[in-house]
């Protein structure tokens, strides 16, 4: 008997939590549905404010914004007796209608925009409903909340596992945005020249990757002489010579590339002929984007 007791009073201490933690958040433009037990005239049924407030009967101002219902019910309850309107009141808050029924989604999805939510969901999910992240997006994905003003960072994994043991969530209210990925670029004689997604799990690419990604270097290719073109915090270009050919040989150690870094492998025919630098970056930003 005492066991029962003992695991019925846990079972009923953990309730609060967990519906604090299932509930929506309260926010501005809500309509709430207010009741006191035994107490009929005071069922109300007011309008949060976009300061968070609520005007009730006999208490005045409640602030409620970015509290569940139940937290809510405990606020409205605290004012009841600091206003020494009752002694023991039993309040319960409901949300007649959600002023904030949507997620909006932005950037770098396939179909951006508003979409109707009515209760928590992953970020999957939500990204889901959008379309999915395009080639270009970037994994890291900022959420910033409704009811907080806080701003939340998301990384889709691309370990499935990983992926789906995240527990953030996304409430109505709520934006994401999802930003360009990094791109790294290699052109001149290369089998698939253009611009590549830094899209792995460590959001880089060093040389020697971006050059399979590229389809190796055909007979034609003079890696030895090839360049890195890098770009200065001040928008200048720093030319600096690349040793290609000796890292495919494992003569030298390959090499983290930067975002914005463009490797040039000049043709066997262009030996003698120098390219200009300007030249390489203008070429870069109409490359093509692959994502693999």
């Amino acid at each position: 008997m005492l066991k029962c007791l003992a695991v019925l009073i846990v079972f009923c201490s953990a309730i609060p939590s967990f519906a604090q933690n299932e509930s929506l958040l309260i926010g501005p433009g809500d309509t709430l549905h207010v009741q006191v037990y035994d107490t009929p005239e005071m069922d109300q049924h007011p309008r949060v404010t976009d300061s968070g407030n609520i005007p009730l009967a006999f208490v005045g101002n409640v602030h409620v914004s970015g509290l569940s219902p139940s937290a809510a019910a405990q606020a409205i309850e605290e004012a009841l007796k600091t206003k020494n309107v009752m002694k023991h009141p039993q309040v319960t808050v409901s949300v007649d209608t959600y002023a904030t029924q949507s997620v909006s989604v932005m950037g770098e999805v396939r179909t951006p925009g508003a979409y109707p939510i009515t209760t928590p969901l992953s970020v999957i999910d939500v990204l889901a409903r959008a379309g999915g992240i395009t080639p270009a997006g970037d994994r890291n994905i900022t959420i910033a909340r409704l009811t907080t003003g806080k701003k939340l960072t998301y990384y889709l994994s691309n370990k499935s596992d990983v992926a789906l043991d995240q527990k953030i969530l996304v409430y109505p209210g709520d934006t994401i945005v999802v930003p360009k990925a990094a791109l790294v670029y290699i052109l001149g004689d290369v089998n698939r020249p253009g611009g590549y997604v830094m899209d792995n799990n460590e959001a880089q690419l060093s040389v020697l990757q971006m050059l399979a990604k590229a389809g190796g270097t055909p007979p034609t290719a003079v890696p030895s002489h090839a360049r890195l073109i890098r770009k200065n915090p001040d928008g200048t270009y720093q030319d600096l010579p690349l040793p290609l050919s000796k890292m495919q040989k494992g003569k030298k150690p390959d090499m983290a590339l930067l975002p914005n870094d463009i490797v040039y492998v000049p043709f066997s025919y262009f030996r003698s002929f120098v390219t200009a630098t300007p030249g390489i970056v203008a070429a870069a930003t109409g490359a093509a984007v692959y994502q693999f």
